[in-house]
């Protein structure tokens, strides 16, 4: 049995089909179906069983699992950058992730898990996924703070040469419908435009970039899968990876290549970012994608370009998900 924790969220109903691709239906999907968009996203798929998160983990605190398991994809946490509640993400994320870990750890079990790019904050140390240059990094909200706690409880206690974590980076694709802000600006941009013909992206505080000349590494929800899953299918490989295109866009190149994919000439309008986020903005990310290539993968990327193309005309425009 496999376990995809978060596996009505984004990235997690993504891997559940791409393991239904492969004909794998043994999975247990732990969720808390909290909106009616992450039951839709589980709606196509096959799975054997559907778990609360709180009982999956009173199971595994009891060693009480009633099959046997060979690997735990832990997709599951609270992904909100702006969320303040440092209790909460405390115990949700990083206490949570360590729990599932030492059972793995215990039973041999494959663990996988999700990490963040926000771990890096604003980049000042770069962006390179070496687990000993954890210390000086300092990420700039407490989402990207518990993430970076338990990066550094697993480096502390040796366990990345038997477990992986993934360090996603700006992740875009069909089945991200429930996350609200949190949704990528692929799609917020698409029903700006379907709305109102124009796309809205934020000014430029930094005289080195122009207006929404602010760069990300963004990375197609099927390549992160494809990612994702080269874990699975290597367990003899262990350690910290980022989980990106290794490419710096910027939201300009963004907005064109939405505006191209829906047939449309660009009209992109700058506005003036909020102030609650002013101090904490990124300007670039770009992972660096050396050590997952030495590890073996050796898959083309989409380009940023050809994701968004593939997610507007297969899955937006026919209002449609993965698996369907």
């Amino acid at each position: 049995m496999i376990v995809v924790t978060g596996g009505a969220g984004f990235i997690g109903s993504a891997i559940v089909q791409e393991l239904n691709r492969r004909e794998i239906s043994k999975i247990l999907v732990v969720d808390d179906l909290d909106h009616e968009e992450k039951k839709k996203n589980l709606a196509a798929l096959k799975f054997a069983d559907l778990q609360d998160k709180t009982t999956f983990l009173k199971a595994i605190q009891s060693r009480a699992l009633t099959s046997p398991i060979t690997a735990i994809i832990h997709m599951g946490a609270c992904s909100s950058t702006t969320e303040t509640n440092q209790e909460f993400l405390t115990k949700n994320n990083f206490e949570y992730t360590r729990h599932l870990a030492r059972y793995s750890l215990e039973k041999g079990v494959r663990f996988i898990y999700a990490s963040s790019a926000a771990t890096y904050g604003d980049g000042a140390h770069g962006y390179l996924d070496d687990e000993s240059r954890l210390d000086p990094l300092t990420p700039l909200n407490l989402y990207g703070d518990s993430k970076h706690r338990f990066d550094l409880w697993a480096r502390d206690e040796k366990a990345f040469d038997k477990i992986v974590g993934l360090k996603y980076f700006n992740v875009y694709g069909p089945n991200e419908y429930h996350k609200g802000d949190m949704q990528s600006l692929v799609r917020k941009g698409f029903f700006q435009i379907q709305e109102t013909g124009r796309m809205r992206l934020f000014k430029s505080y930094k005289d080195e970039y122009a207006d929404g000349g602010q760069e990300r590494d963004f990375l197609y929800i099927k390549d992160a899968v494809a990612m994702t899953l080269f874990f699975l299918d290597h367990p003899q490989v262990g350690g910290l990876f980022n989980v990106g295109s290794g490419k710096a866009r910027n939201w300009n190149h963004l907005a064109k290549a939405l505006f191209s994919a829906l047939g449309k000439e660009p009209n992109i309008e700058y506005i003036e970012m909020p102030s609650s986020i002013r101090d904490q903005y990124q300007y670039h990310t770009q992972a660096k994608m050396g050590k997952i290539r030495t590890a073996g993968y050796d898959a083309p990327i989409a380009s940023l370009e050809d994701g968004i193309k593939d997610y507007v005309q297969n899955y937006l425009l026919p209002s449609k998900r993965l698996g369907e």
